[in-house]
């Protein structure tokens, strides 16, 4: 189990190294995280919804995602409340105090998940959450050391020295542990290190010395690294050059699955600015409203903030505007919970932009789709939307799917939605989708190829920093 001495301390990432390092070596490897708490999520392919980190390490164990390798996935809708999701399916909202007492039957699924898991592979590589010192989070753990204890799993910590203070991370974290979990911790990794590795030896043996425990190896500082994050916004872009596009992203305070928009952010051509809610929108080619875990909150946060007005005098000025799964709900004329499954019951006024009504229902649609734009191109994605969408909008659909249209564009072709997610993923999709927003003659980014760079690149430094043989 790779645990971390704080939230992004390299978690995710460590296990996506070396999932890919033994899957290189033959090793038959799984990921799993016991619980996530992540607005970005996949569709496995058994049809469960799980945390997206761990479709990415599926991939790097050359697997396709399943639902045991995510068991409890938590998706905040407010700052007290979210969904539950246990073996991809949603059973219910829940405060902290509730979930607290749910723990119980969310440890007896993230065992027999486990259990599944380690019965048809060598090895399962386990990722925690945040970190496992949070005094205030000890009692009924499912998801780092109660979960270690209850398996028997040895654990190594991962440090972040780019945050600076590793070595007392490190030794703060011991401290603050039982003396059990002190002794499953088997080792250390420290993580993004740049700089001459000779002037951190020093600390490393005092370390040793101090700890009674191995550091087993110092990953490097990976420039411009791209693997999907499991929350956090990623900003950084690869320009190549003055920039050809701009496209402009609300950053909803209960954004979900922003890794829709990584392909723009690394394609060469696209200015992709993610616009916070203390910045000022500006102009763009093309503005993107993204998914939405809390969609009429997140209007109202929208309106505040005056982006109704400015997306109107964007499509005046004849910029191109889409909206994903929630911003494509967003774009009709209303958005009505009745039954209070992302807020409070009521109704909300959309943008009015298309003419389209959606209703929240309990049911959630999840479901791995391809297709063809109307624009032209391949898209390969997924759905993940709780809502049903109705309204005279959709006899103008903007994907042809397999099983049937999706979304809609506006009789000018300036306004599209649709609930598909990761649409700008493959080459094709993306290259038709900026030509409709202006970019005509754009060089072609293929996300699924640089996430397999990226992978292998990220293996190459696990193993040149880590003996793969004195793991556990």
């Amino acid at each position: 189990m790779i645990q971390g001495t704080a939230t992004d301390a390299g978690k995710s990432t460590l296990v996506a190294g070396l999932a890919r390092a033994w899957h290189r070596r033959g090793v038959a490897v799984a990921p799993f995280k016991p619980q996530n708490m992540s607005l970005n999520s996949a569709v496995s392919v058994d049809g469960g919804e799980i945390a997206r980190a761990q479709a990415v390490q599926a991939q790097a164990c050359g697997l396709a995602p399943t639902i045991d390798m995510s068991p409890v996935l938590i998706k905040p809708s407010s700052d007290t409340g979210a969904q539950v999701i246990v073996h991809g399916r949603a059973v219910g909202a829940m405060g902290a105090g509730a979930y607290h007492d749910y723990k119980r039957v969310a440890m007896a699924a993230v065992r027999a998940s486990h259990a599944r898991l380690a019965a048809a592979h060598e090895r399962v590589l386990v990722e925690g959450a945040g970190s496992p010192a949070e005094i205030n989070l000890r009692d009924g753990d499912i998801a780092n050391m109660g979960f270690a204890e209850a398996v028997d799993c040895p654990v190594i910590l991962v440090a972040d020295i780019d945050k600076g203070g590793v070595f007392a991370q490190i030794v703060g974290t011991l401290a603050l542990l039982s003396d059990s979990e002190r002794d499953r911790v088997a080792g250390f990794v420290i993580n993004r290190f740049r700089g001459d590795i000779a002037l951190l030896q020093s600390g490393l043996d005092w370390l040793e010395a101090h700890t009674g425990k191995p550091v087993f190896g110092v990953l490097p500082w990976l420039t411009g690294l791209h693997l999907e994050a499991e929350d956090a916004i990623a900003r950084d872009q690869r320009l190549d050059g003055e920039p050809r596009m701009v496209v402009e992203v609300p950053a909803l305070p209960r954004i979900s699955n922003h890794t829709d928009l990584d392909a723009l952010r690394l394609h060469p051509q696209v200015d992709l600015r993610w616009v916070g809610p203390g910045d000022r929108p500006g102009g763009a080619d093309l503005i993107v409203l993204p998914g939405s875990k809390n969609v009429r909150a997140d209007l109202a946060f929208l309106r505040e903030r005056g982006w109704d007005d400015h997306i109107r005098r964007h499509l005046r000025y004849g910029g191109k505007l889409l909206g994903i799964c929630g911003g494509y709900q967003m774009l009709g004329r209303s958005v009505a919970d009745p039954e209070g499954v992302e807020d409070a019951p009521g109704t909300t006024a959309g943008l009015g932009l298309l003419d389209l009504e959606t209703t929240i229902d309990t049911e959630k649609h999840l479901q791995n789709v391809a297709g063809t734009l109307v624009a032209g191109g391949a898209v390969r994605g997924y759905r993940i939307h709780c809502g049903h969408t109705t309204g005279a909008a959709l006899a103008r659909p903007f994907v042809a799917l397999a099983d049937g249209p999706d979304g809609a564009i506006s009789a000018d072709g300036q306004i599209a939605g649709t609930y598909l997610h990761g649409l700008f993923d493959t080459a094709a999709g993306c290259d038709a989708l900026l030509a409709w927003a202006g970019l005509a003659d754009g060089q072609a980014v293929d996300q699924q190829a640089i996430r397999e760079a990226e992978l292998e690149r990220l293996a190459d430094a696990v193993e040149a920093a880590i003996d793969l043989d004195r793991l556990p």
